[in-house]
């Protein structure tokens, strides 16, 4: 993922006025996973005021509700 990432960034600094149209496609369980696990757990709670440990007891279930929000627009 990280490569594809430096690509996309590397691609963007190149071309000012390139578009990308889609880039829901990286988003997926496992990559929203291995961002919480970088996230601090000392951080402040979210706009919905559930703390990183809070989302973290049911983190499985809460990312693929994400996911399916994500992708559903909703």
């Amino acid at each position: 993922m990280e490569a594809k990432l430096a690509q996309i960034a590397k691609r963007a600094k190149q071309d000012k006025k390139l578009k990308f149209t889609s880039l829901i496609h990286h988003v997926n369980e496992a990559n929203l996973v291995k961002c919480y696990q970088e996230l601090r757990q000392n951080k402040a709670c979210g706009i919905d005021g559930q703390t990183v440990g809070a989302y973290g007891e049911n983190l499985d279930v809460n990312v693929k509700q994400l996911v399916e929000r994500l992708k559903a627009k909703a």
